[in-house]
C-alpha cells in the first residue's frame, strides 16, 4: 500500500489533487483508514494516477478523465483513444480560433498610433532624495521580469510626472510600485523603461544622503550623485499601463504583524500548483483567508471558502522588501491581486496575482 504522501510524490498530483479526485469518484483509495481517514492506496493505482496527472495537464474535462480510466481498467481501448481523439479536436479548433483572434488584434495594433512614443522624446531633469530613491528602487526590484521573452518587462519603468517619480516593476505574476518626490523637472509626462543590472548599478551608488539628479533624455538615463555617475541606455520598448493595472475595485482591508504573519507562511501548510499558470512551472502555494474575527490566516482546510492562492515565494518577497513591521493585506474577489500595502503611503504597494483553486 502507498499513503497519500507516497502516491503524490511519484505520480506528480498534489495530496490536495488526490484528495479531490477521491471525493469526485475518479480514483478512490483502495483503504480508508476509519480512525484517522488517512488514504491509502494499492500499487496498481499508480499507473491510474499518473495517467490522471497527463490528462489534466492536457486539459481533459474532469467527466472525460472520469470515462478514460473505467475504460483504461477495463482494457476498452477503442472508448479510451475516442476520448483522446475528441478532446484533441477540440483542443485543434482552440488553437485554430486562437491564432484568427490574434492575428486581428495583431492587425489592429499595426493600425494603431502609438500614443507612448512622445513619453521618450522629452528631456526630464528631476531631483530626488537618495534614501527615497533607494526605498522605492528596493521595493520594487523583486518582481522585474527576467523572462527573455519578455524584454518590455526586463527592468524598472521610471515614470516622471507632477513632481514624482514612480517606480514601477513586473513580472506578469507580480507588480510592485512606489513614488518619490522630486523637486523640478517639471514638465510634461516623461517615461523611460531602465534595465535591471542598470537599476542595480544606481541602487549602488545611493548609499549617503547626497542629492541625486536623474537625467532622462531620449534612450538614455543619467545618474549623478555625491560627484559619481551612472548611465546607460533604457530599454527600447513600451511599459504596459500600469496605471490600469493597479486600478481595482475596492477590497477588505486587514493588517498584519508582519513578523509572526511571515512565520505562519513559512510554516504554515502549503499545496503544490496544479495548473502550470504561472511561469511554466509548478510552485508551492500559500492559501489565505480572513477569518470571522477579522485576522489573516493560512488555511489548513482544502474546503475553506472565500480563498486566496498566492505564490508562497514571491509572498515572502513581498513581505521582506517593504520593511515594515506592519503591513496592510488587502483581498478582493478570489480572482482579483491581492494587495500588500504600507500602512503610511497609498503609493507604495505590491500586488500578487491569485492562482485558481479548482478542487
Amino acid at each position: 500500500m502507498r499513503s497519500i504522501g507516497e502516491m503524490a510524490r511519484d505520480s506528480g498530483l498534489g495530496v490536495s489533487a488526490l484528495r479531490f479526485y477521491d471525493r469526485a469518484g475518479v480514483l478512490v483509495p483502495a483503504w480508508v483508514d476509519p480512525v484517522s481517514g488517512y488514504r491509502w492506496y494499492g500499487t496498481e493505482q499508480l499507473e491510474e494516477s499518473r495517467l490522471l496527472a497527463r490528462l489534466r495537464r492536457a486539459g481533459m474535462p474532469l467527466a472525460d478523465i472520469r470515462l478514460i480510466l473505467a475504460g483504461w481498467s477495463g482494457a476498452d481501448t477503442e472508448l479510451v483513444l475516442k476520448l483522446l481523439e475528441a478532446h484533441l479536436r477540440r483542443l485543434e479548433l482552440g488553437l485554430s480560433d486562437a491564432r484568427d483572434e490574434f492575428s486581428a488584434i495583431r492587425a489592429l495594433l499595426e493600425h494603431r498610433e502609438n500614443p507612448m512614443a512622445s513619453l521618450r522624446t522629452t528631456t526630464s531633469r528631476p531631483a530626488v532624495s537618495a534614501p527615497e530613491l533607494a526605498a522605492a528602487l528596493d521595493a520594487v526590484r523583486f518582481a522585474a521580469c527576467a523572462d527573455p521573452e519578455f524584454p518590455m518587462l526586463g527592468g524598472v519603468l521610471f515614470d516622471i510626472e507632477g513632481g514624482a517619480v514612480r517606480v514601477v516593476a513586473t513580472d506578469r505574476y507580480r507588480m510592485a510600485v512606489a513614488r518619490v518626490g522630486t523637486t523640478g523637472g517639471a514638465g510634461p509626462r516623461v517615461q523611460a523603461i531602465v534595465p535591471s543590472p542598470l537599476v542595480d548599478a544606481m541602487r549602488a551608488l545611493l548609499s549617503d544622503d547626497a542629492p541625486v539628479e536623474l537625467t532622462l533624455d531620449g534612450d538614455r538615463v543619467v545618474m549623478e550623485t555625491g560627484g559619481r555617475q551612472v548611465a546607460g541606455r533604457c530599454l527600447d520598448h513600451e511599459f504596459p499601463d500600469y496605471r490600469r493595472l493597479v486600478r481595482l475595485p475596492a477590497g477588505r482591508r486587514v493588517p498584519v504583524e508582519v513578523p509572526a504573519f511571515r512565520e505562519a507562511v513559512e510554516t504554515g501548510p502549503v499545496r503544490a500548483s496544479e495548473v502550470r499558470e504561472q511561469s511554466g512551472a509548478a510552485c508551492d502555494l500559500t492559501v489565505l483567508k480572513v477569518t470571522r474575527d477579522g485576522a489573516v490566516a493560512v488555511c489548513e482546510n482544502d474546503e475553506e471558502e472565500h480563498r486566496v492562492a498566492v505564490n508562497r515565494e514571491f509572498l515572502l518577497d513581498a513581505l521582506d522588501t517593504a520593511a515594515r513591521d506592519e503591513l496592510v493585506l488587502e483581498f478582493g474577489a478570489p480572482t482579483a491581486p491581492l494587495a500588500i500595502r504600507r500602512t503610511d503611503t497609498e503609493e507604495t504597494f505590491s500586488l500578487l496575482m491569485p492562482f485558481r483553486l479548482e478542487n
